[in-house]
């Protein structure tokens, strides 16, 4: 029996939303993705958190890869939800999530609901990154690609509002809400969650930086994926990132967030730099001396960032 695809309904939410005034169109647009996001998260075998701009869609690109290649799916189309259990009903529904912005927070409130032990053998895996490198990228996704409906909910949940064509990426940087102060938090909340389950794992952007093929072993390993060491290194080379720039310019990916936006910014890539420890390229030596302090001081020391990503231990840090 056909089933209207996850993709497909948000979309439509989105769209019969459009023409009402702002203050009911947010609300309406809060209520109808959120309940879409408790279905989708009620349904998931495999759940990644992913904080915008943390190597996630270059995850899902390696990951989708795998699929594409093994069963014989489209190539065009990163996995987000359900595309390859509509295709394949043997194949598991994934939810990629940020978990925290407006109505992705729903996911919060549903593995709550479902209790300790991550009920219904779900798989939960949090992609970690550095969060003064997210920062960085965070403010240049968030002022210059960020969709205007999305950027719309963010901005009516903030205490502090900002204006993004004219905030600076160091007042970004420190925002209370969306600046570094927010993403130690968010990561640290998510590593407990993880922590607290029997189904999770932690994996960091820099050991998938390091140690491709292992850190994507050990994933596969994790959520009970069956491929090989050659399918894994054909997945990495893939998504090299000369080979992602080049896909992404060419409007290779049939997935909206890969869409160009303005060939003659850099900025406005989405394969962008995916350097880690870029954020020093940014700021002044005091600057970064804040942003690092406060990393000391307030992130998880078991996420391995202190007191910078270069000088972490290439490992991939799970809970099981």
């Amino acid at each position: 029996m056909y089933r209207i695809p996850d993709r497909v309904r948000f979309l439509a939410a989105v769209a019969a939303t459009a023409a009402l005034p702002a203050p009911m169109r947010i609300a309406a647009r809060s209520r109808l993705l959120r309940t879409l996001y408790k279905a989708n998260t009620r349904h998931a075998d495999l759940i990644f958190i992913c904080h915008p701009k943390s190597g996630g869609t270059w995850f899902r690109v390696m990951l989708s890869r795998l699929y594409h290649v093994r069963y014989g799916l489209p190539p065009e189309r990163i996995v987000k939800s359900d595309e390859f259990y509509n295709r394949d009903r043997a194949l598991p529904r994934f939810l990629f999530t940020n978990g925290h912005y407006t109505y992705e927070s729903a996911v919060q409130g549903v593995l709550d609901d479902m209790g300790p032990g991550m009920a219904e053998g779900k798989k939960l895996v949090l992609l970690a990154r550095h969060p003064c490198d997210v920062a960085v990228s965070w403010y240049l996704q968030f002022t210059k690609r960020t969709k205007a409906y999305k950027r719309e909910l963010i901005a009516s949940t903030l205490r502090q509002p900002i204006d993004r064509e004219r905030i600076s990426m160091w007042d970004f940087v420190m925002h209370e809400e969306l600046g570094l102060p927010a993403l130690i938090e968010f990561h640290n909340m998510w590593e407990r969650r993880v922590a607290a389950g029997d189904g999770g794992l932690v994996v960091r952007y820099e050991d998938l930086r390091t140690h491709p093929v292992e850190a994507m072993s050990r994933v596969c390993e994790f959520v009970g994926a069956p491929f090989t060491r050659d399918e894994i290194e054909h997945a990495v080379e893939f998504a090299s990132f000369d080979n992602l720039r080049k896909l992404e310019q060419s409007g290779y990916f049939h997935n909206s967030g890969m869409a160009l936006r303005n060939p003659k910014d850099p900025d406005t890539f989405k394969v962008r730099r995916g350097k880690v420890g870029g954020y020093r390229d940014y700021f002044t030596d005091d600057q970064v001396a804040i942003m690092e302090e406060m990393v000391r001081e307030r992130l998880s020391p078991t996420l391995g960032y202190d007191p910078a990503p270069h000088a972490a231990p290439a490992r991939v840090a799970d809970r099981a």
